[in-house]
Order: C-alpha cells, then sequence, then structure tokens
C-alpha cells in the first residue's frame, strides 16, 4: 500500500509530496512539529496534542492555519487514507517559503505537511532486558519547551549515545536531569517514589509523562515533579524513558552499570501494565 501523505491541503502519495527550497524549515529549522501515536486507528491523547501544537505555534509567533476541529478531521482522515490500525502521525508546519532571511517574512502562509508510518508492536525483549543509556551535558538551546525543528543538538547527542553502544542519552544541565535526547525521564527513587522533572523551558512537555503522572495518581503510585540530580540518577532503584513513540521505557544500564539488579524494575512493570490496559480500553 502506497503511504499517502497530506501537503497544503492535498492528499498525495508520500514520494510526490515536495516543498520548495527556499521555504523556512528547509533553510533555517523554522517550525515545530508533533508526534501523534494511533492505537486500532484512533488518536491517542489528541487534544494534548493539539494543545502542545498551539503552545509551540505560539511561542515561535506562526500563525495556527486550523482550529481543533479541522485538524482532527485532516489527521483521521489521513489515518484511514493509510489504512488505521496502529500508527504513529507526523505534522510539521513551517514558516512557509520565503526569501533567505532571518526575519520573519510578511504575509506568508506556513506549510502544513503531515504523513503516517505503521507503529510497531513494543519489542518483547525490553521488558526482558530494558535499554542502556549514558549521561551527557545538555548542550541544546534555552526554550526546549518547544517542539521545533530544529533538531540538530538532539540528533547530535543521540547519536553520542548510539556511539557508546546505548539507545538514548540523558541529559544533565548545571548538575541537575533535565530530559532524554528524544525521551522524558523518570525515576524511582530510594524511597520508591517515581520522581520527574517539573515543566520549564529546559524540557519538552511529553504527552506520556503527562499520562504516566495521570495513572500514577489514578493507581495511588507515590509521585512528584520535582528536580533531581545525576547523582539522584546514580542512585536510582529503577529509570523510565518516555515518549508518544517508545511509550515507557525502562532503563537497565546506565553509563556501562546496572540500573538496580540490572533488570526492569517491579514499579515499571505495574505501569506498563497500567498504560496497556488503558491503551486497549480504546479498542473499538
Amino acid at each position: 500500500m502506497t503511504s499517502v501523505a497530506y501537503l497544503n491541503g492535498e492528499f498525495l502519495p508520500l514520494d510526490e509530496a515536495c516543498v520548495p527550497v527556499l521555504d523556512r524549515g528547509f533553510l533555517l529549522g523554522d517550525g515545530v512539529y508533533e508526534v501523534i501515536p494511533v492505537y486500532h486507528g484512533c488518536l491517542f491523547r489528541l487534544q494534548a496534542h493539539l494543545e502542545r501544537l498551539e503552545y509551540s505555534l505560539h511561542e515561535t509567533r506562526i500563525a495556527n492555519p486550523h482550529d481543533r476541529g479541522t485538524w482532527q478531521a485532516i489527521l483521521e482522515d489521513l489515518v484511514r487514507r493509510n489504512g488505521g490500525g496502529d500508527r504513529s502521525v507526523y505534522l510539521q508546519i513551517t514558516r512557509g517559503v520565503a526569501a533567505r532571511d532571518h526575519a520573519f517574512p510578511a504575509d506568508t502562509p506556513p506549510t502544513v505537511f503531515a504523513m503516517s508510518h505503521p507503529l510497531p508492536a513494543p519489542d518483547p525483549r525490553i521488558a526482558r532486558e530494558g535499554v542502556a543509556a549514558v549521561t551527557l551535558e545538555d548542550i541544546r538551546w534555552a526554550r526546549c519547551d518547544i517542539k521545533t525543528i530544529s533538531l540538530l543538538g538532539n540528533v547530535l547527542l543521540r547519536q553520542a549515545a548510539i556511539d557508546r553502544g546505548a539507545q538514548e542519552a540523558i541529559l544533565v544541565r548545571d548538575g541537575e536531569v533535565t530530559e532524554g535526547a528524544a525521551s522524558n525521564v523518570f525515576i524511582v527513587d530510594e524511597e520508591g517514589h517515581l520522581l520527574t522533572p517539573p515543566k520549564g523551558p529546559r524540557l519538552l512537555p511529553g504527552i506520556t509523562r503527562d499520562l504516566v503522572l495521570e495513572l500514577a495518581e489514578a493507581h495511588a503510585i507515590p509521585h512528584h515533579e520535582r528536580p533531581f540530580s545525576e547523582a539522584a540518577l546514580g542512585r536510582a532503584r529503577e529509570i523510565w524513558l518516555t515518549s508518544s513513540t517508545k511509550e515507557i521505557l525502562p532503563v537497565t544500564r546506565l553509563n556501562g552499570e546496572p540500573v538496580g539488579d540490572g533488570r526492569p524494575g517491579p514499579l515499571w512493570r505495574r505501569m506498563n501494565d497500567i498504560y496497556q490496559a488503558f491503551k486497549a480500553a480504546l479498542a473499538p
């Protein structure tokens, strides 16, 4: 089945979707994006994703081309045209096409692009073995709360982790953990409490992050949004990474050393079961 994309009001085969070389997203990384998981053909936590999209557009001063109802109709149509099921949807909006200049162009319509790909089922080895991570200095800019397409810092950090045999980099700024290169970070501290850094300009307000906190509240799991140090990360009983497409990953090796007993921990197993049940409830 040929993958169908959406570009500026038109559905077309993905390999035919093209933008001009003067698009500011191509030249300057001047744009924002969202990645939305789809389960059983339903866009997961869509309103939360659209709220974050609105925030990113507001902070970058890019005009929002659609209201929420229109976004929902476009994205649901895109999912249907690609066969439904479990998928991910990538949505990108740039400031549009204009002569190259750092200053904003006047009255330039934004470029709107979306595509969808099958979402693989979680690798069963992760539940048995977990994943590896390394800590790296957070070299990114000061507005990580904006989901911008300008991701070179994240790309370099993620590749540095891969070069060291790890799946993710956990980032540290001024001695405090911020987030992963492509994920949010949780720890289970020495008291058995679930911790994640508070929202702010140093990290992206993750949709899965917020859902994990919501589920922790609903199931009486002690949890806190508060800063923690790299040293506390090293002492943690458990470390988790969360993202929309990877869900909740247990980190079992940090900088080459085991986390806890080197296996996915009991609180991760409980939360993962809760999360999977929450997803299953969406099935028609």
